[in-house]
């Protein structure tokens, strides 16, 4: 009896010596692992997340500035190849914008309305070792990803695909390109998290037709928003102003900052309201998750 007590004594010894780990470290484990999920899951899938990033900014470019220009139906406020290629300058980082903004926003409240749908499969999530929030956040990082690889995807498409003598004049400013895309991306996630926690999963479809829709219609995708001081109503610039509580209008203008030589909003108004919104987003959407989860 002595010999087993002796055999089983440095056995505990050896399990109580063990690190460990804490509450953060396992936290960020956590994080790492549900981004990475989603990444392989995407990874998976991959064709068909070129299919649905490539095919609404291919027909529009193709349509716009291939068709139209091929058939002489004029675009850009006037004919032949100049206002063509100044149209193409305006419309390639709108396409751009709106590719992140779909990208982001269907990544995942799409997902979201399937997770909290009838199966509950948010259920499995929540269970991992990490605040509520955490789960949430992992959420948009992801998405931000994905919106980062559709902008990568989708920019030489838009830059290309362009009828014969037509040609958009695009400059790279980089130290913009750096610093606003990937905020787009956080941003437009941050969008997609509130937007899939306030919408019942069943009435997801209405979203995008009366969100999403007129966020693009209405987001200075095609045409730049210093060029809207014509709408005006006794001299009160009332679309130049409606268009402010667009969250997408400062990304197509700081698109536009940064990929052509043209005229846009100035970048000490774009940065801080964008800032401004992604928090106002991000806040509100994790507020709304941690509800629905908890319900």
């Amino acid at each position: 009896m002595a010999t087993a007590t002796s055999k089983v004594a440095p056995a505990r010894a050896q399990v109580s010596t063990r690190p460990i780990r804490s509450a953060g470290a396992a936290s960020r484990l956590a994080l790492a692992a549900l981004i990475q999920r989603d990444l392989l899951v995407v990874k998976k899938h991959f064709i068909e997340f070129v299919l649905r990033t490539v095919i609404q900014p291919f027909l529009l470019v193709f349509v716009f500035l291939y068709v139209f220009p091929t058939i002489g139906q004029g675009i850009g406020g006037g004919h032949g190849t100049a206002s063509e290629s100044a149209f193409a300058t305006v419309l390639v980082p709108g396409v751009v914008a709106i590719s992140i903004m779909f990208q982001g926003v269907q990544s995942v409240a799409l997902s979201l309305a399937q997770e909290f749908g009838y199966t509950r499969e948010i259920e499995d999530r929540v269970q991992a070792p990490c605040p509520i929030w955490l789960v949430a956040i992992a959420k948009v990082l992801s998405g931000a990803v994905q919106g980062l690889i559709s902008a990568v995807i989708v920019f030489p498409i838009a830059a290309v695909i362009h009828a014969p003598g037509v040609a958009a004049h695009l400059t790279f400013h980089w130290p913009i390109i750096i610093t606003l895309i990937p905020i787009a991306c956080i941003g437009f996630t941050a969008l997609g998290l509130l937007l899939g926690t306030y919408f019942e999963p069943r009435n997801i479809g209405l979203m995008f037709g009366f969100i999403i829709l007129p966020i693009t219609f209405l987001g200075g995708t095609y045409y730049q928003w210093t060029r809207l001081s014509p709408v005006k109503v006794g001299g009160v610039h009332w679309l130049q102003i409606l268009v402010l509580v667009n969250p997408l209008i400062y990304i197509t203008e700081g698109m536009r900052a940064a990929f052509t030589p043209f005229s846009h909003m100035h970048l000490y108004v774009i940065y801080p309201v964008w800032i401004g919104f992604s928090a106002l987003f991000l806040t509100l959407g994790l507020r709304n998750f941690r509800r629905r989860v908890l319900s």
